[in-house]
């Protein structure tokens, strides 16, 4: 990003919400398998796009996002409250898949049974 301020509050937007899954009460959000993947604020800082992945897949994840909507107005207070600005950027939650895939490329790679000869060679290099 060009802009300093929007990134930066780009990155505070999304360690607050990261923190505030857990105090959420709304069943749709699973904060232990829920990640914010990261927060987009447009230049003029009126609208943050907050991207959200789910280990259990996009279904989930399109679940939670559901429930965050409805949130958005304790997430916009406490974005008010925490960094002491004046608005809140506009919350718009998108579902992302990229944690589930992380998940299935860990898993494809402990499938990869690595030879112990193999594993000592590299480790001598």
């Amino acid at each position: 990003m060009a802009d300093f301020k929007a990134a930066r509050l780009s990155s505070d937007i999304q360690r607050i919400i990261g923190g505030k899954l857990r105090d959420l009460k709304d069943p749709r959000i699973n904060a232990e398998r829920l990640t914010v993947v990261r927060a987009d604020v447009s230049r003029d800082r009126s609208v943050a796009k907050v991207y959200v992945s789910s280990l259990d897949g996009i279904s989930a994840a399109k679940e939670a996002v559901k429930g965050l909507e409805s949130a958005s107005g304790l997430l916009r207070h406490e974005i008010v409250a925490v960094l002491g600005i004046r608005k809140a950027p506009e919350l718009r939650f998108i579902a992302d898949d990229s944690a589930e895939y992380s998940a299935h490329i860990s898993k494809m790679l402990k499938e990869l049974n690595i030879p112990e000869d193999v594993k000592e060679e590299e480790n001598e290099n």
